[in-house]
């Protein structure tokens, strides 16, 4: 089959086999695969896995070896032409705001709504969904308190403060903050799953910890808060909305805070991501580059640090991937085998992308323009 062939050739490019018995070869169970990614373009490929029309035992290793040989620089101009022709190139530039007020409230409950469960018995104990930070850490747990210590360090915090949580998930870090550093914490969610457990975990600890089902360009606080935080969220606002995004922050911090900011990060400007993730996993979510993001904050803060850990996310999905499939007989009644399929898929083939630095995550240490408050914490 010539389509097949066409694969094969580029495939060896990144030492991918078809049908080897390396852990990272592909194993091809329906040839069609190879004419469904030729007219659907990369979406056929994950949607492939998910209806089993291949199978891999290492897909974090295939991922990050697709991404690393940088095919696209390696083929010989007729080998791009037959694949343009097939695929299609051109594309019409869409310019609507695809991270609009009512359009983010259909988007976040999409991803996070799905069901405590699955994130309960994949995630740590404390239910931390973003990057943890691995150093010196034994295990996940370790690894996510790391990174809450890590962050309430930048922060600099004292007992009594008030701090907000722009996109506070499940309270996980809020909850940290008020129990081993005594401060006053608001969050902001548009789950309600996350805000009917994340409120329940703080109540019971008895945590000075409110979460507030409202989106940050809705939030009218009583009074400024002394520092800001927002972990793996700025991933949902999009580049047409960053500069509201830190308008409000500014609006929302006093003029001696600081304001941490945990992001994934891509090397390169983007406006839109990759369309299997888009479906599936995160519609409409966008990562941000460093340039997009400074762009965003000239006249409004200052880039106080940067801190880059991104192998670390590389860990944590593959930590994240393991509970799942370890845990899956406990929640596999709630969902199916393609559901499975995709959420493996999700956790793996991001892994490789960390893995190659096709993505880093970033944390922003800043501060209101003006500010004459030192930011005591660098990046450990």
């Amino acid at each position: 089959m010539p389509n097949k062939e066409l694969f094969s050739n580029l495939l060896n490019q990144a030492d991918i086999k078809i049908n080897g018995d390396r852990p990272w070869d592909i194993i091809v169970n329906d040839d069609k695969l190879f004419d469904n990614i030729l007219s659907q373009g990369t979406i056929a490929f994950g949607e492939g896995y998910m209806d089993h029309l291949w199978d891999c035992q290492r897909i974090d290793i295939l991922v990050s070896k697709l991404l690393r040989a940088n095919i696209e620089e390696k083929l010989s101009g007729t080998d791009k032409f037959k694949i343009a022709a097939k695929i299609g190139v051109s594309k019409i530039k869409n310019l609507i705001n695809h991270q609009s007020l009512s359009r983010v409230k259909e988007d976040v409950p999409f991803h996070y709504d799905i069901g405590n469960d699955l994130y309960t018995n994949m995630l740590d104990d404390r239910m931390a969904y973003t990057c943890a930070y691995w150093k010196g850490a034994k295990n996940l747990n370790e690894a996510q308190e790391n990174k809450m210590e890590l962050i309430c360090r930048k922060l600099d915090l004292k007992p009594g403060m008030r701090l907000l949580d722009i996109g506070c998930g499940w309270s996980s870090f809020m909850n940290y903050a008020a129990e081993k550093y005594g401060v006053i914490c608001d969050g902001l969610t548009l789950s309600q799953e996350q805000m009917k457990l994340g409120q329940k975990i703080a109540d019971n600890k008895g945590l000075p910890v409110r979460i507030i089902l409202e989106d940050y360009r809705e939030y009218q606080p009583v009074q400024q808060y002394d520092r800001i935080v927002s972990i793996g969220m700025i991933e949902h606002v999009g580049p047409e909305n960053y500069n509201e995004f830190f308008d409000c922050a500014n609006k929302f911090l006093k003029d001696d805070g600081i304001f941490l900011l945990h992001t994934i990060g891509s090397p390169v400007s983007v406006t839109q991501t990759d369309p299997w993730i888009n479906k599936y996993i995160f519609p409409n979510g966008v990562v941000p580059s460093i340039a997009q993001l400074s762009s965003a904050l000239e006249g409004k803060m200052n880039i106080e640090d940067v801190h880059n850990f991104g192998p670390d996310y590389d860990l944590t999905l593959m930590a994240w991937c393991e509970n799942f499939e370890r845990n899956w007989h406990k929640i596999s009644d709630q969902y199916n085998e393609r559901f499975y399929r995709m959420w493996r898929y999700y956790l793996l083939s991001c892994a490789g992308a960390f893995r190659s630095r096709d993505l880093n995550l970033l944390q922003f240490s800043l501060t209101k323009n003006g500010c004459e408050l030192p930011l005591h914490v660098r990046a450990a």
